[in-house]
């Protein structure tokens, strides 16, 4: 989580180190319209927040919780617009996460899986003008688990799914085409984890934040 404080802090000193450029470029940056594109390069932190409990197959407890932890890792963000205020974003990279069973004096790693989480998002931007873009979004978004390393004795299976997902963010300017993009977005998603063929399970809500800063192209 220390790393997902670092990225936000950091999107808020790029914010403020952005707004006294924005009068000097607010004629060379237009905010999109209708037909464009939008391709952003973004440093994204993929946060979960599970911390479910680790039951029997029978369902009792056995004192244990699942912890996923958060990675860091570029993407790529195509946006087009239908219209003036309404345009649509599909994300593309993947992460790298280590699950653990916690408790009590328990901290033990049991998987490590890479995830394809592609997420698709209707956004509304209100400004049409100058070189400052806000926009807030919704969408869904699917995790694609593979190349998974079973750790430490133990095999854990998790299922593929879909989710949902809600965005706020904003695009500014900074010379020609390109802009600075800040980006947050909440994920929802379930999975439902099998350890040693069900002898333990555990339905984990991974539900990450996804915080991005990056330079997009206005084509």
């Amino acid at each position: 989580m220390k790393a997902k404080t670092a990225l936000l802090c950091a999107a808020a000193a790029a914010l403020f180190a952005a707004a006294p450029a924005q009068a000097q470029t607010a004629t060379q940056w237009q905010a999109p319209r209708a037909g464009d594109w939008i391709v952003t390069g973004r440093l994204t932190q993929v946060a979960p927040t599970a911390d479910d409990p680790i039951l029997t197959s029978a369902g009792g407890a056995t004192g244990l919780n699942v912890d996923v932890s958060d990675d860091l890792m570029p993407t790529l963000g195509f946006t087009y617009f239908f219209t003036d205020h309404v345009a649509v974003e599909a994300i593309l990279g993947t992460t790298r996460h280590e699950v653990r069973a916690q408790g009590g004096a328990t901290d033990v790693a049991v998987h490590e899986t890479w995830v394809l989480p592609p997420v698709v998002t209707v956004q509304y931007r209100p400004l049409t003008e100058g070189n400052f873009s806000p926009y807030v979004g919704a969408g869904v978004n699917g995790m694609l688990f593979y190349g998974g390393d079973d750790k430490n004795g133990f095999t854990v299976d998790l299922d593929d799914g879909l989710g949902w997902a809600l965005q706020a963010g904003a695009d500014i300017g900074l010379h020609g085409p390109w802009s600075l993009n800040l980006d947050v977005k909440k994920v929802w998603f379930n999975t439902d984890a099998a350890v040693n063929g069900g002898a333990l399970k555990s339905d984990v809500k991974l539900n990450p934040w996804v915080i991005s800063i990056g330079v997009g192209r206005k084509f």
